[in-house]
């Protein structure tokens, strides 16, 4: 069973998500069956890779709120990621454009590591000092930790076009599936859940989807004896 969250960086609400899935997904009796593949979508899709700012102005801004309510709104956010085991800054964090994350991912995918590098990504954005906002060298030091090669890693982050293509087909893809906010997680292509659920909602549908797998039916006049092969051999037939 393949699931697919469809996800930003800079989404505080995608770092708890994560988590709360994972919970699930752990207790899941058929946890090693199932592939989780992230696909991209930026919030903020417009901003210059160069415009970083603080969150806080960032919200009071985008949302016409007060800086009192959007640091009230992070305060809740901190107590909602320590509830998962989370560590969350509530304050002092930036804002900015996450393309070139959502590139990385993709090279990650490809080398087998994206779970690992997106991991990083969110502890870096939502835990750490350190911006992950504006120093390409920055997503190179992550893109280590997780595995990828830091040549590899620059020479995709020097390239514009590298991968953006691949993030492009994944915002266009979330559209057409009617998601219009993240976390958004599509299990089979037949159930969707949109939003950082609790575990509970996770489990229920981890076990509806995987109920609703369709079975192979064997065609009932086929001979059950015909030659085989199988992991001990092919039965080749005797004189």
């Amino acid at each position: 069973m393949r699931v697919e969250i469809w996800s930003d960086i800079a989404c505080p609400w995608c770092y708890v998500g994560k988590a709360r899935f994972e919970k699930a997904l752990d207790a899941f009796p058929h946890r090693d069956e199932v592939e989780v593949v992230h696909r991209s979508f930026e919030l903020d899709p417009g901003r210059a890779k160069g415009d970083v700012q603080p969150v806080i102005t960032m919200l009071t801004k985008k949302y016409g709120m007060s800086a009192a309510q959007a640091q009230a709104g992070e305060e809740n956010l901190g107590t909602q990621a320590a509830a998962e085991g989370l560590a969350y800054r509530t304050r002092d964090r930036d804002h900015g454009n996450t393309f070139d994350m959502h590139r990385l991912l993709h090279l990650a995918k490809a080398r087998g590591l994206q779970d690992e590098l997106i991991g990083l990504f969110y502890k870096a954005n939502f835990a750490e000092e350190e911006t992950v906002f504006g120093d390409d060298e920055r997503l190179v030091e992550l893109a280590v930790a997780a595995g990828l090669d830091a040549e590899e890693a620059r020479a995709v982050l020097a390239d514009p076009a590298a991968y953006a293509d691949d993030v492009r087909a994944d915002e266009r893809e979330a559209a057409e599936l009617g998601a219009n906010g993240v976390p958004f997680f599509v299990l089979d292509r037949t159930y969707g859940v949109s939003g950082a659920q609790p575990a509970e909602v996770f489990t229920q549908a981890l076990a509806q989807a995987w109920g609703a797998r369709p079975q192979l039916t064997l065609v009932q006049d086929g001979n059950a004896d015909a030659e085989a092969c199988g992991p001990d051999g092919c039965a080749v037939p005797q004189g």
